[in-house]
């Protein structure tokens, strides 16, 4: 009975000690975490610990967001976390994205974590096509993206097909061309191959400083109607607020910079924007729904207290940060650099090694060959003086047989014929032993002549195999010299006996080294302009490439009205300038008319 109850005292402490936490899923970009929370901890206290985590400090572009009903919403810092409106199923998950946006990433963003983050938002946001991107630029943002990925291509390893599982096109693009996975693989390769040298941070870099310029970057839109009714899209973003047409999201009808917008305030689903310009009346519109205008207000107050940061001298927290990044920069420039002259030095090492063994193979070929060429020596001598020595013995032999002739001629001589048949067949026969005697002489001749010719050639062929052998040692010293200096001063690092010692290279950060980074960077700002120029005639390069198998059939709206606007010549940048150089007033006289 006392266990039972001890039991179920322990039951109920657990439940009571569970109930005083919740456990919460924060998915990012590329991962998945999972959190055990206090009841009575707040926003900020959950986004504090995420941003840890990360090792995030420029929280201030971040955001923690939540699905509610149709449309999402940010968690509040100041509010506990299960006082939201958020579903209370446990896990309870919330999105880390990026609430704003910076106007320049490449001068904002100091945290390379932070840019990794915005990197991999803005990419899914093109992918997803909640970002409108040309096709030219889709292609050059995806050559980048795979150099942040792989590296610096090597056709060794990156071969036909090895993007064959990656997402890098929307799907918009690679419909609108008649053109094979294959060859879309090839056009992004070629700019790929472009891109060596540049690091996953400057990859990255290089993609939003592209992204960046795109009309829809960094932009939430809203339905609206305004006092007449007319059905508009509001676009909050970095630089202001903007008016469009419901139909088209790529070109405002009308903008507001921040610095010209005095008070923003809501009641119930109408909206009001007070103008800096006392003179101008202030201008209303109303939202769908109540929890809209929260969020507008929300986007709205965070947008333009950084327009304003930006426009003030840095605090000291991101002036640290901003140093350390500069010191973390000029740091991976010499461990960069180094790694560069060390990469040059082990692959002149490997050409130098390759080039050896080539001559060594070289030399072992020529060397077999002349060892080939000895035994064809050798064996033609050793036939030569074979038939030197049977020639010799027929000599001797016929010699012999002429002896013998010569002795029966003489017998034959003084043999007595007494009949005169006898003697004349004697002295046919003394004729023929005559004439037999004397070929038998010439034969003996020719065959004494034959062996001296090859005595002769016996001769020679000894003398062809002395060179033979002189040559073939003298192959064979080389090629013992050859890898000894191959192994002493010409392998690569990863060879046992190449040393390259790096015990006494060390760098200083120094007064001079950051001087010379800051004329690194303002030189880099000068060469801006020539480099936008260049982007646009490799961007004009690819449209050209692809322009001939365009289905214009299946051209989407934003792709005639992305079309329309570059034969005017209207970008981001200049539309904005057009729209603002307006008055305030007349503006918002012509937002009242629409």
């Amino acid at each position: 009975m006392a266990s039972a109850l001890a039991s179920k005292m322990g039951l109920h402490s657990l439940r009571r000690k569970q109930a005083k936490t919740f456990n919460v899923k924060i998915v990012t970009m590329d991962a998945e975490m999972e959190f055990n929370c206090e009841v009575k901890w707040k926003g900020k206290d959950l986004f504090d610990l995420m941003c840890r985590t990360l090792g995030l400090r420029e929280t201030w572009f971040f955001g923690l967001q939540y699905d509610v009903k149709d449309t999402v919403a940010w968690l509040k810092m100041d509010k506990k976390v299960l006082d939201h409106d958020i579903p209370k199923e446990e896990p309870i998950i919330l999105y880390f994205l990026a609430k704003f946006y910076p106007e320049n990433a490449e001068e904002e963003l100091v945290q390379d974590v932070t840019q990794h983050l915005f990197f991999l938002q803005v990419k899914n946001k093109i992918l997803e096509e909640e970002i409108y991107c040309p096709p030219e630029a889709s292609v050059l943002l995806a050559s980048y993206a795979v150099q942040a990925k792989y590296g610096d291509y090597d056709h060794n390893v990156h071969k036909p097909g090895f993007l064959a599982q990656e997402e890098l096109l929307p799907k918009r693009v690679i419909h609108l061309y008649q053109m094979t996975a294959e060859m879309w693989e090839e056009r992004i390769t070629a700019c790929y191959a472009e891109h060596r040298g540049r690091t996953r941070d400057g990859a990255e870099t290089e993609y939003l400083k592209i992204a960046q310029d795109l009309e829809m970057y960094g932009i939430n839109y809203f339905f609206i109607r305004n006092k007449k009714g007319t059905d508009l899209l509001l676009g909050v973003d970095a630089l202001g607020l903007h008016i469009y047409d419901p139909e088209n999201k790529l070109t405002p009808k009308i903008s507001f910079p921040w610095n010209e917008i005095r008070n923003i305030s809501y009641s119930d689903k109408e909206f009001a924007i007070k103008p800096l310009d006392k003179k101008t009346d202030v201008f209303k519109f109303n939202s769908s729904k109540l929890r809209v205008n929260k969020l507008i207000l929300q986007l709205c107050i965070g947008n333009h207290d950084l327009f304003m940061r930006r426009r003030r001298v840095d605090s000291l927290e991101v002036q640290q940060m901003k140093s350390q990044a500069r010191e973390e920069k000029a740091r991976k420039q010499v461990e960069r650099q180094r790694l560069v002259r060390e990469k040059h030095l082990r692959e002149e090492a490997e050409r130098a090694r390759d080039e050896l063994e080539r001559r060594l193979m070289q030399l072992q070929d020529e060397a077999q060959m002349a060892n080939d060429a000895l035994m064809r020596s050798e064996e033609t001598a050793d036939l030569l003086a074979e038939k030197a020595q049977i020639a010799e013995e027929e000599a001797t032999l016929l010699a012999q047989k002429a002896a013998e002739a010569e002795q029966e001629m003489q017998r034959i001589k003084v043999t007595a014929i007494r009949s005169e048949e006898e003697r004349r067949l004697m002295e046919q026969k003394v004729l023929e032993a005559e004439l037999l005697a004397l070929k038998m002489a010439e034969e003996s001749e020719r065959r004494a002549k034959e062996a001296e010719l090859l005595k002769q050639d016996l001769q020679e062929a000894r003398e062809s195999e002395r060179r033979a052998k002189s040559k073939l040692l003298e192959i064979t010293s080389k090629s013992a010299y050859t890898p000894t200096n191959l192994s002493a001063n010409a392998m690569p690092p990863d060879v046992p006996n190449f040393r390259f010692s790096t015990e006494n290279l060390s760098f200083d950060f120094k007064d001079t080294d950051m001087k010379r980074l800051s004329m690194e960077i303002e030189k880099e700002k000068v060469e801006y302009m020539e480099k936008s120029k260049h982007l646009q005639e490799q961007l004009n390069e690819l449209k050209t490439e692809i322009e001939s198998l365009k289905l214009r059939e299946r051209e989407t709206p934003l792709d005639v009205l992305h079309n329309e606007n570059t034969e005017k010549g209207t970008s981001k940048q200049s539309n904005f300038k057009k729209l603002t150089l307006q008055s305030t007033k007349s503006r918002v006289a012509f937002f009242e008319e629409l």
